[in-house]
């Protein structure tokens, strides 16, 4: 699943080709990819002839501003769960099998949203409504790991007293918004703590080390694009290319970058776990 790095790469891209688009048409190939209103011809009349001014992001979730004729539109909600990825097209061609909504502007060109597994979603929030009243996924998401509220000192206040292993913590989105499988192994291998430690144990000195090497991570993998192990692509159909630089995510029984212990492969949680049995401890 896109994680915080490949959700900024592809805002990041949507503001640089689609700011001052106006939606001309709208054309749902899958239903189950609107997830609001309860109806894809609703949601379809709804952004047709407005103009995107902003793109957001919040944890792993877009949103677009809407404007029609200069008024507030609301906003158009995306995410893109484990395969959705937008691809932008400047000729026409046929869309290919996993291709679930196609929106046109009025010059002819297309952002197409592909989705193999078919788990992605879109909402229309009407204007004055809030963001979370629609998108409920927000309502649990916890403070951004850029952002001023997550500190040491939150994550100490947070994890004190839980017994639930430190990996297993930082892929709470209500703990911290964004971060997933591939930045938890990597942030933990940056502060040298082994994923099964009890989150409650972590002294402060150690998840100072974490904030910083979470933080860190994702600096780093926005600048490169982000992580392709399998589906993600950036609106070009460019991989990233952070993977190449990873420390520890997918590098099981390769010899650790550091000090040269081969990496383990764990199961933790039911996800896989890389880490280095020596240089975390």
């Amino acid at each position: 699943m896109p994680e915080l790095p490949e959700v900024e790469t592809v805002r990041r891209g949507l503001e640089r080709q689609v700011v001052n688009f106006t939606i001309e048409r709208v054309e749902v190939l899958r239903e189950r990819a609107i997830a609001a209103p309860p109806s894809t011809s609703l949601f379809c009349a709804a952004l047709e002839g407005c103009t995107v001014t902003q793109w957001l992001r919040r944890g792993k979730y877009l949103m677009a501003e809407l404007r029609d004729h200069g008024e507030a539109a609301g906003h158009w909600g995306v995410h893109l769960r484990m395969t959705g990825q937008f691809l932008w097209i400047d000729e026409p061609h046929p869309p290919c099998p996993h291709t679930r909504v196609r929106i046109w502007n009025t010059a002819g060109q297309e952002l197409r949203f592909v989705d193999t597994r078919s788990f992605g979603e879109m909402w229309w929030v009407p204007p004055g409504e809030a963001l979370e009243t629609v998108m409920t996924g927000l309502q649990k998401l916890g403070p951004e790991p850029f952002g001023e509220a997550f500190t040491p000192a939150y994550l100490a206040r947070s994890l004190a007293g839980s017994r639930r292993p430190i990996k297993t913590a930082l892929l709470d989105q209500s703990l911290v918004a964004g971060v997933g499988n591939i930045y938890a192994d990597e942030s933990l291998f940056m502060a040298g703590i082994a994923p099964r430690t009890p989150a409650g144990q972590v002294g402060s000195s150690r998840l100072q080390q974490l904030h910083g090497a979470l933080v860190e991570v994702l600096h780093t993998s926005i600048g490169a694009g982000g992580t392709t192990f399998s589906d993600f692509r950036d609106l070009t159909g460019t991989n990233g290319n952070y993977g190449n630089a990873a420390w520890v995510y997918r590098r099981g029984g390769e010899p650790c970058r550091r000090c040269g212990t081969p990496i383990r492969r764990d199961k933790l949680a039911g996800r896989g776990t890389h880490w280095c049995p020596r240089c975390q401890s």
